[in-house]
Order: C-alpha cells, then structure tokens, then sequence
C-alpha cells in the first residue's frame, strides 16, 4: 500500500462525509440552489489567487527541473483554465470580471489559503504536497463519481462543472501530484512523513469547512 492510499485508509470516514456532503450531492443532482453555487464559484475564484501562489512557492522548492516544471505548468493551468471556468460561470450570472477580483474572501477561504500559504513558505515539498493532495486528488474524487451517477440534465453550469473535474486531463494532474506525494515519503524520515499526514488531514478538513461554507453561503459577522 502507498503512502496515499494509507493517508486514505485512514481518513475514509471524513472523505466520504465530503462525497456525501449536501453541496456536493446538490451539484450532482441538479438540486443545488443557484445562490449556494454563485458563493462557491467566487470563493473559489479568491481561493485560486492564493492557490496560484502556493504553486508558485511549490516551483520554487522543486529540488529538479522536472518537479519545478510540473508545478509550474500546473500553476499554468490553474491561471488559465480552471479560473477562466470561473470567469465563465460569474458572466453567465450577471458578475463582471472586475466584481469577481474584488470578492473579499470569507473567513474560511481565508483560514485555508493561510494555512497552505503557511506550509509553503515553512514546510518540506513533501508537507506542501501532502497539503495540496485533498484539494486536487479531491476534486478527482467528486468528479468522477458524480460523472459515474450521470450528469444532471437539469442543471447544464453544474454538468459543466463535473466535466470539468472528472475529465482524463484533470485526474492526470491529481494522479501526478500522489506520485509525487509517494515519492517524498519514500524518502522522508518518520518525522517528515508525520508532518505530511498532518498536512494532509489539515487541508482535509479544511476542504469539508469550504463545502460546508459553501452550503451555509458563509459571510462575516459584521
């Protein structure tokens, strides 16, 4: 068994309270309200600056050109394919690109973004990776079984949604970044590969706070 397939084994149970989450399933089914999807697209477009970042710094700490390479590309794709989706769906409801770059990110966007932007500055490429792993493994997760359930007729925006995540391209980059993620903790220490799982189950449950703020459309007190 890999080093990701036991970080799995042993977060199961809060991985599929994400599968089973009421905005995931929402989006799978069509049922999700417009309004819980509109706060998500722009959150996740103020994650996605942050998260460009994280690449970035994740290039920088690439100990060959071919890791640097990889994150860089990825950082790439993350600029100009994935945020541009967003841009897409925010035109689609009325939202300018300029109101989209000025969203002011919620507290739990905020909370998330630190802590990678933490880890990247402090952590190993191993711990980085790690943390980087249930957003982007994630996501493949969501996608794919949402795609294997059928795409929800009734609700193209979230059918394009799931085509997006589930697509052979994106899971190549998820798959990419476990190989990775296996390969520092192949040659980490005891020490190290503890601080990956901790990372690791950091940005899981960070991820399951967004899905939730997403739900709940999330705003700050005052």
């Amino acid at each position: 068994m890999s080093f990701c397939e036991r970080l799995e084994a042993r977060h199961a149970g809060l991985r599929e309270v994400i599968l089973r989450h009421p905005f995931v399933t929402g989006v799978g089914d069509g049922s999700l309200p417009v309004e819980a999807f509109k706060w998500y697209v722009r959150q996740d477009y103020a994650y996605l600056i942050e998260y460009a970042r994280v690449l970035a710094l994740a290039s920088a700490k690439g100990p060959d050109l071919e890791s640097m390479g990889w994150f860089a590309g990825l950082l790439h794709e993350t600029l100009n394919t994935e945020m541009a989706l967003h841009r897409g769906y925010c035109a689609r409801f009325g939202i300018t690109e300029q109101e989209l770059e000025r969203t002011e990110a919620a507290p739990t966007t905020v909370a998330y973004t630190r802590f990678l932007l933490a880890t990247a500055h402090q952590g190993s490429l191993g711990e980085l990776a790690a943390a980087l792993l249930p957003c982007q493994w994630g996501y493949c997760e969501i996608g794919t079984q949402l795609a294997r359930r059928g795409l929800p007729g009734n609700a193209p925006l979230y059918a394009e949604w799931i085509r997006m995540y589930s697509s052979p391209e994106f899971v190549e980059i998820g798959q990419r970044l476990r190989s990775l993620v296996d390969g520092a903790a192949r040659s980490a220490g005891e020490a190290e590969r503890a601080r990956m799982e901790s990372a690791y189950r950091a940005s899981l449950r960070y991820e399951l706070a967004f899905w939730e703020a997403a739900y709940r459309q999330e705003a700050w007190p005052a």
